[in-house]
């Protein structure tokens, strides 16, 4: 049992959330992703999250769901802060907040110094400085109905004066959760931010030595206290009725993380960087058995839930341990559209075990305020 301010309460595990993932072409692709955010809705998740990459956009999704559902939180898991202008946020967070009444967290990250670069065509220097100075300005947009934003900074130069009276947002806050998984990006979101989103990589291990240490010192930066900014973990979840079946699926989604060096200091912690050495040598190889034995048993149990439907409750459970909300995915690589589908209904009716309905469990509604305040 903890206490969060996120919640505002004692509660004795995470809230729970999906991705709304799309499968189909057309009008068929945001269709599937309503059908799930609305039996997440009724299973009794908190949220719903809309996932952004080179090829897809997370607020033409946000907006269907926001649309389409009542109650359920709407979230981008995550969108790149790099991808847009402050203005354009602004203007766009806005409009989904109204769109949702109140349900909108922003969730924002870079990606990869390279990924900033390549897809992006902008510098990968600073990470950690462009978003802090992105947060800043966004704020002051959402304020622009009091006045004119004057901004020279680093990254961002803004200068915009309203040429007709504006009315108020929605809300006079706007959740902006950003994602880290080295110490000066979780410090930017611990001075600036309302929640962290977690990578999936995460372990309780590196949560608790790495993560909330430098959390609270970003925090205490700002005369801020570590409860008021909401941890978020996101699970690789695999359930099936075979469970080697599952931890294989989950073995190649980390095996596809770990060939990168942003996560060397992760993989140092739990003593596995000869795997991970070795998980990079058949990455190059392309050897997939190679990969998907070289990732331990160890570092499976620690950073996915891959079992079969009857364990998955004490599973869940211990892996959302440290977090206020847990979102569960699909492996991100190794499976179609049709086996994402397929894999996030699973997850959905094991969470409905779970969570039970709404009406008979906690109230939703009430958790889901207390989330984003």
């Amino acid at each position: 049992m903890r206490t969060s301010a996120a919640f505002g309460e004692s509660v004795p595990h995470a809230s729970y959330g999906i991705n709304a993932v799309g499968c189909g072409s057309g009008r068929q692709r945001f269709d599937t992703m309503v059908e799930l955010a609305r039996e997440a809705e009724d299973a009794g998740c908190a949220a719903v999250w809309s996932s952004e990459l080179y090829s897809r956009s997370a607020t033409v999704p946000m907006t269907v769901l926001a649309a389409t559902t009542s109650r359920v939180l709407i979230g981008s898991n995550i969108a790149y802060g790099v991808g847009r202008s402050p203005l354009i946020w602004a203007a766009e967070a806005r409009d989904l907040d109204e769109l949702s009444e109140g349900r909108l967290i922003l969730g924002l990250g870079n990606g990869t110094p390279n990924m900033m670069s390549n897809w992006h065509g902008l510098s990968g220097d600073a990470p950690a400085a462009r978003m802090s100075e992105l947060i800043t300005v966004l704020r002051q947009l959402w304020r622009l109905h009091e006045g004119p934003v004057d901004h020279d900074g680093r990254f961002y130069t803004v200068h915009i004066k309203p040429g007709t009276e504006m009315s108020p947002p929605l809300r006079a806050h706007l959740p902006i959760w950003i994602a880290g998984v080295n110490p000066a990006m979780i410090r930017t979101a611990g001075r600036l931010a309302d929640g962290l989103v977690g990578h999936p990589m995460f372990t309780s291990e590196y949560l608790e030595q790495v993560v909330r240490p430098e959390l609270a010192a970003g925090a205490q930066q700002n005369d801020r206290t570590v409860d008021q900014i909401a941890v978020m973990g996101i699970r690789i979840c695999v359930i099936d009725d075979d469970e080697e079946v599952a931890r294989r699926q989950a073995a190649y989604a980390i095996g596809q993380y770990a060939a990168s060096r942003v996560y060397d200091r992760l993989f140092a912690l739990h003593g596995w960087s000869t795997s991970q050495d070795e998980i990079r040598r058949a990455a190059r190889e392309r050897d997939v058995d190679a990969l998907i034995k070289a990732v331990p048993d160890a570092a499976v149990d620690a950073i996915a839930v891959a079992c079969t439907p009857e364990n998955f409750h004490g599973r869940v459970l211990a892996a959302s341990q440290g977090f206020d909300h847990v979102d569960l995915i699909t492996p991100p690589w190794g499976l179609s559209d049709e086996q994402t589908l397929h894999g996030t209904r699973r997850i959905l009716a094991a969470l409905r075990n779970l969570l039970g309905r709404p009406d008979k469990t906690v109230n939703r509604s009430t958790q889901r305020s207390e989330l984003v305040s």
